[in-house]
């Protein structure tokens, strides 16, 4: 798909540029900011267009305002903490649109950096309103978006706004997430493994069947084994299972066998008597789980099988934790796993949300090729989805 990245325009000085960025980031109780990667992960964009002379407005949500104004979701401390990474200052607007942002953005200058206020404090957000999509565009004359991570959203701020805007470009972090996801899929190295957790098979179903036509290697961990087991014949005492999913588990098993792709499962797991992070707990094979009993984690035995997998691996992609790893008890499945990809020889991809989480909790992130910011646009990806924020930068849909 050709896309025009901000680096292939001519001039940006003393232009408007709107730039959707996703600095959806988590708040603790006093309203700080406890992790900043997203915010980091649009630094170099923001960069450009600032020293190139740009007008930047930026915009963002930040969690589930639902439509309306909330001051718990402004976008303050995110232009607080933008402005010490940037070492200029940012603006923060009163909101979105209307006279005093129009005043705000008609005041700036060459390199002026304005938040807007959430975007989500609007329904017109959420529902890819044109005239809202109108509001916010407010005369700007470049659109770039280096929101990933909402690009599977058909949303205002993402798809609408690039019908009213005369240029539209995507961004450098747009761009990486792009090319490893093209290494990853479209011309991988091989052999090629995916690895695939977290608590639902329902989510992942659908990447699952596209990569059976993809992949060498499918492991498969965290809550959604439990499925699998079960099709399989297992008792799984207590463990968390989409039972009316166990036929099409058992589809996909079988898929994977007719297409010659290895499909690992767990062969043991660490199993509790409560979901709490102090109950008991100890390792047994997955054959014999207690009834009574759920598997929160994989065992070392699996976690060793896993890392095995990965032994002649060329490219890795990881979507999903091995267990419950926000609870220590749980947690040591996944950084197994996370230490045996930062440690294989081979291009690895870790696809957002819990999976980017837990491997920076295992401190390996550092060695990792790529952490794409998106969880679910990177899984949609996966699927061969073509996503609604990547479709309208789209050169040949724009003439």
């Amino acid at each position: 798909m050709p896309i025009r990245y901000i680096d292939q325009l001519s001039d940006l000085k003393d232009k408007k540029v709107f730039i959707r960025v996703d600095f959806n980031v988590p708040l603790d109780a006093k309203g700080d900011i406890t992790e900043d990667t997203r915010i980091k992960g649009a630094l170099p964009t923001i960069r450009y267009a600032v020293e190139h002379g740009a007008k930047v407005i930026l915009a963002s949500h930040l969690g589930r305002p639902k439509g309306e104004k909330n001051p718990k979701y402004s976008m303050a401390p995110a232009s607080k903490r933008l402005s010490e990474l940037l070492g200029k200052k940012v603006r923060q607007a009163t909101d979105c649109f209307g006279d005093d942002v129009t005043r705000d953005i008609n005041a700036m200058k060459s390199g002026d950096v304005l938040m807007l206020e959430n975007v989500r404090f609007y329904p017109g957000e959420e529902k890819n309103d044109p005239q809202f999509a109108a509001q916010l565009a407010n005369g700007c004359q470049v659109y770039v978006n280096d929101a990933f991570a909402v690009s599977h959203r058909a949303h205002a701020s993402v798809e609408a706004i690039t019908k009213v805007v005369p240029t539209i470009v995507a961004g450098f972090l747009m761009r990486n997430e792009m090319t490893f996801f093209d290494k990853a899929m479209q011309n991988p190295v091989r052999p090629l493994v995916a690895i695939l957790g977290g608590a639902k098979v329902s989510g992942k179903l659908q990447v699952l069947e596209k990569l059976m036509n993809k992949v060498d290697k499918v492991v498969i961990g965290g809550g959604m084994a439990f499925t699998f087991l079960k099709a399989m014949g297992y008792s799984v005492g207590a463990s968390k299972v989409e039972d009316e999913l166990l036929p099409t588990a058992k589809k996909i098993m079988d898929k994977a066998k007719r297409k010659g792709v290895m499909f690992y499962l767990p062969v043991d797991c660490v199993v509790a008597n409560a979901f709490e992070a102090t109950a008991t707990n100890f390792v047994t094979t997955v054959q014999e789980i207690p009834q009574g009993w759920m598997g929160l984690d994989i065992g070392p035995a699996s976690a060793t099988l896993f890392a095995e997998t990965l032994r002649d691996a060329k490219t890795v992609i990881w979507n999903g934790p091995m267990g419950v790893f926000e609870m220590d008890a749980f947690a040591r499945g996944t950084f197994a796993v996370a230490e045996a990809v930062a440690s294989a020889f081979a291009t690895t991809i870790i696809g957002g949300g819990d999976t980017d989480a837990a491997v920076r909790k295992a401190g390996v992130d550092n060695k990792v090729s790529y952490i794409s910011t998106g969880g679910g646009a990177f899984l949609e990806l996966l699927e061969g989805k073509i996503l609604p924020g990547v479709k309208a930068l789209d050169i040949k849909v724009k003439k």
